[in-house]
């Protein structure tokens, strides 16, 4: 790779130095110098400690969907775009948002072990302790109370069912456990729920997402045993977007279907978990042991289950609607003004999502900024420019 790299660079400064400049798909030969000096004054407006400013400023704090924080940073975000000379406001959503006040999980049988549900603090990170932050969840799985026997079901994709069934193994009526991985969160409980589970736990195993990979956090960068990967489990194939009003705004006063009959909203119990909670679940196991490629990073043989092996799992929710925050930005274009080119980011989190969302937001804006130090120079783009930086799903 470096010596390709080497190559291309040194095929590209002989080009310059031989008044042969490199052609850009997408235009004439008589653009490309005015092209290529266009992007290297934008490239020089790029600054990576602002990034690194902006990044530390909006995860500063807790700044889940619909909090004060979340506003405050809205308006934060306006303000930029606003001073680098973007046309920019703030356009509010009333959405669904569920926020858990119950979430239970422990195995009754063969022996008892009740879930942690919980990531310490750390004293390596002065923000892991901070009040406000949203405890460990999946936003969108439905209120569920349920006791039943325990399936080992991989990353829970269709064909890990597909190789259940000719186990003769039936998940009807159990619940199921499944590694995150290979699919987005979603599809694990949706297909649980379509081969009849009653329940599902989600956790990141090691051999993913942890020790398998390198030096755990805060040594590293790898989950460590307590980490837990929250994120929305609503059923996108369905509709995005709020889910009490598909096909239209969520505006204040737009009309909204019944919670209970809503497409894309599940109808079992999800709960995701740490490495450290699941070990003692997937470790009583029996039945079958799993195919090789089933096997996980923890020390132990794997099984499949169902047995003697029971948990109770039971989750409640806050169903509120919480005002959602659009920040729109628009550059009018000069020449094809009904051309748009669109960008765009969310910035609520549903911890202080310095990783995600909030590097790439710092990256997008970085960008809005370059953009409105070429406007001081008089440049304008030949097409519209559009921005919206919101969150939903």
């Amino acid at each position: 790779m470096k010596k390709t790299l080497s190559v291309l660079l040194s095929l590209t400064i002989l080009q310059y130095a031989t008044g042969q400049m490199p052609k850009i798909t997408g235009f004439f030969e008589k653009n490309t110098e005015k092209e290529f000096g266009l992007e290297s004054a934008f490239d020089k407006n790029l600054s990576k400690s602002s990034i690194g400013e902006t990044i530390k400023y909006l995860s500063a704090k807790p700044h889940h969907l619909g909090s004060l924080t979340d506003k405050e940073n809205a308006e934060y975000i306006l303000g930029l775009f606003n001073k680098w000379g973007w046309n920019a406001k703030i356009e509010t959503f009333f959405v669904l948002f569920p926020t858990p006040k119950t979430r239970i999980l422990e195995m009754i049988s063969p022996t008892s072990y009740k879930a942690v549900l919980k990531e310490p603090a750390l004293k390596e990170d002065v923000t892991s302790g901070q009040s406000g932050q949203l405890p460990t969840y999946n936003a969108y799985s439905a209120d569920g109370d349920v006791t039943s026997e325990l399936v080992y079901v991989n990353y829970g994709l269709p064909e890990d069912y597909e190789i259940l069934d000719k186990m003769g193994i039936d998940v009807k009526g159990k619940i199921v456990i499944a590694k995150y991985g290979r699919s987005w969160r979603g599809i694990k409980p949706k297909v649980a729920q379509e081969h009849g589970a009653v329940g599902c736990i989600i956790y990141s195993d090691p051999a993913d997402d942890g020790y398998f990979h390198g030096d755990v956090y805060p040594k590293g960068a790898y989950r460590n045993e307590y980490g837990v990967q929250r994120g929305s489990v609503i059923d996108m194939s369905a509709y995005p977007g709020d889910p009490l009003t598909p096909g239209s705004g969520a505006s204040k006063d737009a009309k909204r279907s019944d919670r209970l009959t809503a497409q894309s909203l599940l109808k079992i119990p999800v709960l995701p978990v740490s490495y450290h909670d699941a070990s003692p679940l997937l470790a009583a196991l029996d039945g079958p042991v799993a195919p090789d490629e089933w096997h996980g990073g923890l020390p132990f043989a794997f099984h499949i289950g169902p047995g003697k092996t029971k948990v109770h799992l039971k989750v409640e929710f806050n169903w509120d609607i919480v005002p959602c925050y659009d920040v729109v930005a628009k550059i009018e274009g000069a020449v094809f003004p009904d051309e748009w080119i669109i960008r765009g980011n969310h910035f609520d989190a549903w911890v202080n999502g310095a990783g995600d969302p909030i590097s790439g937001q710092a990256a997008m804006l970085e960008e809005a900024r370059s953009i409105g130090t070429l406007l001081k120079t008089g440049w304008k783009p030949e097409r519209t420019g559009l921005t919206r930086l919101h969150r939903m799903g």
